[in-house]
């Protein structure tokens, strides 16, 4: 297996498939990167900013990188307390992925894109694969634009590159990297901390959701579909299941009775409201078998019971 680059491995989806990577194809075959060093270091890792074009194709070509995943972005929240910045980051970083990945003639590029490309003329319920797509957050316009640039690079150079609309996604291997759908992560955390949790959403606000374990396997699931089943270079919807602070409350409640829950919400409140309730992911289970294996239930089991085997993850 040729050597794979992950860029922003530190986030967190990074953290969990850098090692599901590692898993695979063995340790000194990922490189992972980031701005700043891993919090636990499994395997090689260099400091790299994804803005640095000729520091990325430094690496791509003295460590034989055939495939890249590029993760490297400013999230949804974050990126609303300094947009200029955000795309910044999240679209040279991307154009300089890119152009490496053509100049030194990559078998494979990863591109992570959002729920966040939604907005306000899409539909609702079951947003189809193709739809009016006016984000309402610079990294929704920014993951847009980076579809775009994907598609292109894949017509017009024959890059194969691959791409998923990530939903909100919730997993106990790292904290929360900034999202506006974080609270799913957090809340997990409060409970079992403090018994309650004061949320930054209303109750009712209905999101499309998928728990980690299943996002890492449709990332590697797609990565080794065959290259005549892609037929879409922008990115695939893909999802799991959709539910509310309330609902997600209410199931946290079966495992930990006294847990309290109240809302307060702020500015992520406007972000969550211009998004999806839910996905119709039929190209992705057509094209390539995507199935999730979670559902509220049992995601929300297992995250108790994982946060409660690995008692240091917990953050309060």
């Amino acid at each position: 297996m040729a050597k794979i680059l992950v860029l922003g491995a530190n986030g967190q989806v990074g953290t969990v498939l850098s090692e599901a990577l590692r898993r695979r194809w063995g340790r000194e075959e990922v490189l992972t990167s980031d701005l700043n060093a891993p919090r636990q270091q499994s395997g090689p890792h260099l400091l790299l900013d994804v803005r640095d074009e000729a520091g990325l194709r430094k690496v791509i070509e003295e460590n034989g990188v055939r495939q890249i995943y590029h993760l490297a972005a400013i999230l949804s929240a974050r990126g609303e307390k300094d947009p200029l910045q955000t795309w910044k980051i999240n679209m040279d970083g991307l154009l300089n992925v890119l152009e490496s990945a053509v100049a030194c003639h990559l078998e494979r590029v990863f591109y992570p894109s959002s729920m966040a490309v939604f907005g306000p003329t899409t539909p609702r319920e079951m947003t189809p694969q193709e739809a009016s797509f006016i984000p309402a957050t610079v990294y929704g316009i920014s993951k847009y634009s980076g579809e775009l640039w994907c598609n292109y690079y894949a017509g017009r150079y024959g890059l194969d590159v691959r791409s998923i609309r990530y939903p909100g996604i919730v997993g106990w291997q790292s904290p929360p990297g900034g999202g506006t759908t974080d609270y799913a992560v957090e809340i997990f955390h409060a409970a079992l901390l403090h018994g309650k949790y004061t949320c930054f959403l209303k109750p009712d606000t209905r999101l499309p959701m998928m728990y980690m374990d299943d996002s890492i396997r449709a990332t590697l699931e797609l990565m080794d579909a065959p290259t005549e089943k892609i037929r879409h270079r922008t990115a695939y919807n893909l999802t799991a299941m959709s539910f509310t602070p309330e609902e997600l409350a209410a199931e946290i409640c079966r495992h930990l009775p006294g847990f309290h829950i109240e809302y307060k919400p702020d500015f992520r409140q406007a972000i969550a409201d211009s998004w999806t309730a839910s996905i119709d992911d039929g190209c992705a289970r057509e094209e390539w078998g995507w199935r999730p294996d979670y559902d509220l239930a049992q995601m929300t089991a297992d995250m108790i019971k994982q946060l409660n085997s690995n008692p240091d993850l917990l953050k309060g």
